[in-house]
C-alpha cells in the first residue's frame, strides 16, 4: 500500500512541476525576425566585435548579411567601438582594489536611400572585478574572460535592438 501511495505521490508531483514550468511562458529563442531583408555591417571586418555580430546576424535571423552595402536594404553602422579600464576604489594603502571595465557601441541604422531607421545610440557594458597583486596572472585571465563576456552581451543587445528597428 505504501509503494502505491508513493509512485501517486511521485506522479502527482512530476505532473504539478510539469505544469508549472508550461505556466511560466518559458519557450525557446527561436530566429530573429527583422523589417528588413538584408544588412551591411560598417565596421572593420577583422575586429572580433564585428566577426561575431555577422555571425548572430546570419546565424539567428530572417536578414541576410552582406559583404558590401550596395544592395543592402539596410546598413549599420559602427561608429565607436572602445573598451575601457578605470580604477573603482583604492585600498587604505593607496593600492588598486577594484577596476571597472566599460565596453561602448556607438552605431545607427540606415536604409539604402539614407533615411534612418535607427538614430545614433550607444550600447554601454560595464564589469567591475577585485584585484590583487598577488593573483596578478588570474585576475588578468579574469579581465580577458570578461571582455569576452562584455562583447557576447553588446552583441545580444544591439540585435534586440535591431528586431525593433522599423522602417521609418
Amino acid at each position: 500500500m505504501n509503494v502505491v501511495r508513493s509512485r501517486r505521490t511521485t506522479i502527482l508531483g512530476a505532473l504539478a512541476l510539469a505544469a508549472s514550468l508550461a505556466s511560466c511562458g518559458f519557450q525557446l529563442r527561436g530566429t530573429a525576425s527583422y523589417a528588413f531583408d538584408s544588412i551591411y555591417v560598417g565596421a572593420p571586418p577583422a575586429l572580433p566585435f564585428t566577426v561575431e555580430l555577422r555571425r548572430a546576424l546570419a546565424s539567428g535571423g530572417s536578414a541576410r548579411v552582406l559583404d558590401s552595402p550596395q544592395g543592402a536594404q539596410v546598413v549599420l553602422d559602427i561608429s565607436n567601438l572602445s573598451d575601457d579600464k578605470s580604477v573603482l576604489s583604492l585600498s587604505p594603502g593607496g593600492r588598486v582594489r577594484e577596476f571597472v571595465l566599460t565596453k561602448r557601441v556607438s552605431f545607427s541604422l540606415r536604409g539604402a536611400g539614407g533615411e534612418i531607421w535607427l538614430p545614433l545610440d550607444q550600447i554601454v557594458v560595464l564589469r567591475t572585478y577585485t584585484y590583487d597583486d598577488t593573483e596578478r596572472l588570474a585576475r588578468e585571465i579574469q579581465e580577458q574572460r570578461l571582455l569576452v563576456e562584455m562583447q557576447t552581451d553588446a552583441v545580444a543587445q544591439l540585435m534586440r535592438r535591431l528586431q525593433a528597428a522599423t522602417k521609418p
